[in-house]
């Protein structure tokens, strides 16, 4: 277990549980794959990982269009962790076709377009890091956006018919900052800027006060459209306390 002397009882409770429940994903799935975008919910994931020697691997898609800060992130945690975050790119034929027939920046045209390049940049790479595998971890939460209200914390990937984790399903944007601030884990310094949630560098852009932590991403369409394809085939499954801490 995590030291817990420094964290208030709520967020202490939260973090034993989140790590008897990586504890079990790892015993009930040999090659488990987290996949981290390097934001701020996926490194307090990486931490409880890395930190306690989790046999749950680490990867991310490195779509080509990354803030330069993201990229840095993959340093940080090689100095912090001594650990070397896989990376998976995009096929550049896939790129280069895309570029080609609409132009690098079409995305912003249509979201059929938007969804295209997601889909080479993201997607493909997604489903490649996860060829074979039996089951993944995101660090989605249910507060983050009006896509993920339902989020639950074991669901089906029916699209790849793998079980899907989403341990921090339900903490607060303040508990995940708890967390970081109480463990001293390294942060993408973007989130200072303004940008809760980091995705491709023209694809994001800091939000507003009062809106969603989500609104920056893909900020040129409606609330209800504004997710990749990563996350959107899946069926919930319920899970007993018990189970989580098995």
């Amino acid at each position: 277990m995590s030291d817990l002397q420094n964290v208030a009882p709520e967020l202490a409770a939260k973090i034993e549980r989140l790590d008897a429940l990586l504890d079990s994903i790892a015993a009930r799935h040999a090659d488990v794959k987290f996949a981290s975008s390097l934001a701020a919910e996926d490194m307090l994931l990486t931490h409880a990982i890395l930190s306690r020697g989790v046999k749950i691997g680490v990867f991310t898609l490195n779509t080509g269009r990354l803030h330069a800060e993201t990229l840095g992130m993959l340093d940080r945690v090689r100095e912090r962790y001594g650990y070397d975050i896989e990376q998976f790119h995009p096929q550049p034929a896939a790129v280069d076709e895309y570029a080609a027939a609409h132009g690098l920046n079409a995305f912003y045209e249509s979201i059929d377009l938007r969804k295209r390049c997601c889909e080479i940049r993201k997607v493909e790479p997604l489903n490649r890091a996860l060829a074979g595998v039996s089951a993944w971890v995101t660090g989605q939460r249910r507060e983050q956006s009006v896509t993920r209200a339902e989020l639950h914390e074991e669901e089906h990937d029916a699209a790849r018919d793998i079980a899907k984790f989403n341990p921090l399903a339900d903490w607060t944007e303040a508990d995940v900052w708890a967390y970081l601030d109480a463990f001293d884990v390294p942060v993408n310094p973007l989130h200072a800027r303004g940008y809760p949630s980091i995705g491709c560098e023209p694809c994001t852009r800091a939000i507003r006060p009062g809106e969603d932590s989500r609104a920056g991403r893909w900020w040129w369409e409606s609330r209800d459209t504004k997710e990749c394809g990563l996350h959107i085939t899946t069926i919930p499954i319920a899970v007993s306390p018990e189970s989580a801490s098995a």
